[in-house]
């Protein structure tokens, strides 16, 4: 909800802070889980850091709260929603923070944008067996 282009350009900031980053472009995705809604904008965020995954929770959460989000309706409409989906080997079984993320690779809005940074995580196959709509807008610099 609201300009997307800035929300995001929130989220990478704090998400980030000082540490090294890549950025994927942004995507145009169909929303999930069957509450009408505008369509999403997409990116995966790649950061080199020593952040545990409850260290990068709290820095999602800081990022979606600076951005004005509120949890009214289980996936409905957000101004900003950031999910921990890989920490390199490491996993979390912390129900707060699940390392790798449990329906990462069910979702093609998560994993189009991963391919682009990380093309050894995600086949063709598996990108190919999608049906979602994902459209590439241009990087985030081009959308603000």
């Amino acid at each position: 909800m609201g300009d997307r282009g800035s929300h995001l350009s929130t989220g990478v900031e704090i998400v980030r802070g000082n540490d090294p980053f890549r950025i994927s472009q942004v995507y145009e995705t169909e929303p999930v889980g069957g509450v009408a809604q505008d369509d999403f904008w997409n990116l995966v965020l790649e950061i080199q850091t020593d952040a545990s995954p409850l260290d990068l929770l709290a820095r999602a959460r800081e990022a979606e709260a600076a951005c004005g989000r509120t949890r009214e309706v289980h996936w409905g409409p957000r101004t900003l929603d950031v999910d921990v989906l890989l920490m390199g080997d490491e996993t979390s079984e912390n129900p707060d923070v699940l390392v790798p993320h449990p329906r990462m690779y069910e979702r093609a809005f998560v994993l189009i944008p991963l391919q682009e940074l990380a093309p050894h995580l995600v086949t063709q196959d598996l990108l190919n067996s999608f049906r979602e709509r994902v459209v590439p807008l241009g990087t985030l610099d081009m959308l603000r």
